[in-house]
């Protein structure tokens, strides 16, 4: 914690779309878990941003960690406690953020009781996700974060080829952009998100887990796409060397992936998958 902040409450906190609970992590002094409807949302250490607890986000610190050296200019599309930003000024000083998140109440509960006060150079647009992204200039990203849930289903107009041509625009020739999205068996939702992303960005890789890239059980799953080549070799090890030793899918064993699936539109109607219950325990 910064000077002068005070030790967060743990406890239940009403926000603008219900309830929030903090919860301190009983293994680590200045862990804290960020959690919805009994979903956790995001997890930060206080003192050490590089520490990040869910497999997910270490999936995308490895691709960040990858792209050239220096600050980032960045945006992040979903707020919750802000992980990926800390890690990021953490990593490369300087960097540059916009967070756009909705709940305005959940904005101002990370600024006092989990000191995001203390990220520099952090700026957070109160809107929805794609209202928001409307309001970011041209060609200004190194790498934007799609990292939305509500609860633990992704909101489909995030989804969209429609969606995904204005991160394009956002996102400056050579960045990269980041997709967190879950799914279970068969893996369905996920192809279609993959053909969606494809349409946009040239080059694409998929990071999973291998237990939930065969649709064994219900997880996370990062894409990975720029209009720039991704450094897949590096990627590959990186990933499988990992404390998660997750795959990276890409080229004919991506487009195998897909399979066909056809992209997702503004106006189809796609549900995204729901965790069973036991998932959250």
């Amino acid at each position: 914690m910064t000077r002068g902040q005070r030790e967060p409450a743990p406890g239940v906190y009403p926000v603008t779309f219900g309830e929030v609970e903090l919860l301190r992590d009983l293994d680590r002094q200045d862990g804290w878990v960020l959690s919805k409807d009994g979903v956790p949302q995001s997890y930060v250490d206080l003192k050490d941003p590089t520490f990040l607890e869910f497999e997910y986000v270490r999936l995308m610190a490895d691709v960040i960690d990858l792209l050239d050296d220096g600050p980032l200019s960045c945006l992040h599309v979903g707020g919750g406690a802000c992980s990926i930003p800390r890690y990021v000024s953490a990593t490369r000083p300087g960097s540059r953020h916009i967070v756009i998140e909705p709940d305005g109440l959940l904005v101002n509960l990370v600024r006092e009781q989990l000191d995001l006060r203390s990220v520099p150079r952090l700026k957070v647009i109160v809107e929805g996700g794609r209202t928001g992204t409307g309001k970011v200039w041209d060609d200004t990203a190194d790498l934007v974060v799609l990292d939305a849930f509500t609860g633990a289903t992704m909101p489909i107009e995030l989804a969209t080829t429609e969606y995904m041509g204005d991160l394009a625009r956002v996102l400056r020739p050579e960045g990269t952009l980041l997709v967190n999205l879950a799914d279970g068996k068969g893996l369905a939702f996920a192809r279609r998100l993959v053909a969606t992303v494809t349409e946009t960005f040239r080059h694409v890789a998929l990071l999973a887990e291998p237990g939930v890239l065969r649709g064994r059980r219900f997880g996370n799953l990062i894409v990975a796409a720029s209009r720039a080549e991704l450094p897949l070799d590096l990627l590959t090890r990186r990933a499988a060397g990992g404390l998660t030793q997750a795959r990276c899918v890409h080229g004919e064993a991506l487009t195998n992936f897909v399979a066909g699936a056809a992209p997702i539109r503004d106006g189809d109607h796609v549900l995204a998958p729901v965790p069973p219950p036991a998932v959250f325990g």
